[in-house]
C-alpha cells in the first residue's frame, strides 16, 4: 500500500517538472520569435530594424517630426503662428497673396457667405488643387493635401458650431461626411490661379483654404501648395474646380 502511494507521489512530481520545463521552454521561444514563420520573421525584422526612409517621406532627419504639421489643438491661433492658411499666413505667404491683383478683394480669412445649402442626398465633396509647378514629391504632396483636408474640415466645422445644428454648414459636414467623404485631387500650374479659385469658392458660400509651406524641405518658405475647395454640394464645386485635370 505504502509503495502504490509512493509510485503515485513520484509521478505526479515527474509529471509537474516535466510541465513547467516544456512551458518555460516554450515560452522562451516563443518570446525569442523561434516559433514564428520565416515569413512573419523577416517583416518583424524588417519593421524593427530598418533604418531607411522614403524618399518620398515629408519627415525631417533632424526633427523627426512632420513637417510644418498644423497644431491643431490651438485652432487658429496656431494656423496664424505657423502659416498655414492664407489670410492667416506668415509674413511671405501673405506679401504673395497680395501681390495677385485678381484676388486682392476676394480673399477674406473666412467663408464669406453662409455655405451653399446641400440639396437631399446630393453628394457633397472635397477638392484639393495640388500646384504642380513647385515639384512636389508624392510624399510632400500627400502631407499638404491632409493639411488642407483638415483646414477646410475645421474651418466648415466652426461655422457650423457658431451657426447651430440646423444650419446650412452642419448639414453640409453631416451630408459629406455620411456619404463618403469624397475627396479629388486636381491640378493648377499657377499660384494666380490657386488664389483666383479660392477667391471666387468664398464669394458663392463655399469653404476654401490654401496651405502656405513653411520651406523646411523642398520648396521656398511661404510657398503656396494645395487649396481645398469645399467640403460643398458637388455641383457647387463643379462650378468652380470643374474644369481643372486629375492629379
Amino acid at each position: 500500500m505504502f509503495s502504490d502511494v509512493q509510485t503515485t507521489s513520484t509521478t505526479v512530481v515527474s509529471t509537474s517538472i516535466v510541465t513547467f520545463v516544456s512551458g518555460l521552454l516554450l515560452g522562451i521561444y516563443a518570446v525569442r520569435g523561434y516559433l514564428i514563420s520565416p515569413a512573419l520573421k523577416a517583416e518583424r525584422h524588417h519593421n524593427l530594424y530598418d533604418p531607411l526612409e522614403s524618399e518620398e517621406s515629408d519627415i525631417d532627419e533632424d526633427d523627426t517630426i512632420l513637417d510644418h504639421a498644423p497644431n491643431w489643438s490651438n485652432g487658429e491661433e496656431a494656423d496664424r503662428r505657423q502659416g498655414l492658411r492664407a489670410g492667416t499666413t506668415s509674413s511671405s505667404a501673405q506679401a504673395a497673396a497680395a501681390s495677385s491683383s485678381k484676388t486682392k478683394s476676394k480673399t477674406p480669412a473666412a467663408v464669406a457667405k453662409p455655405a451653399a445649402e446641400p440639396k437631399d442626398r446630393e453628394e457633397c465633396k472635397l477638392v484639393l488643387v495640388v500646384r504642380t509647378d513647385l515639384g512636389m514629391t508624392k510624399g510632400k504632396i500627400a502631407a499638404q493635401c491632409s493639411h488642407a483636408t483638415l483646414a477646410c474640415y475645421k474651418a466648415l466645422l466652426r461655422a457650423a458650431q457658431k451657426a447651430g445644428e440646423t444650419s446650412p454648414e452642419a448639414r453640409l459636414l453631416r451630408q459629406w461626411e455620411r456619404f463618403g467623404q469624397a475627396k479629388i485631387a486636381v491640378q493648377t500650374k499657377s499660384q494666380d490661379e490657386m488664389l483666383e479659385l479660392m477667391g471666387k469658392a468664398r464669394s458663392v458660400g463655399v469653404t476654401a483654404e490654401v496651405i502656405a509651406d513653411a520651406g523646411r524641405t523642398q520648396i521656398e518658405s511661404g510657398s503656396l501648395t494645395v487649396l481645398g475647395v469645399g467640403p460643398a454640394p458637388k455641383s457647387e464645386v463643379d462650378k468652380i474646380t470643374g474644369h481643372l485635370k486629375l492629379l
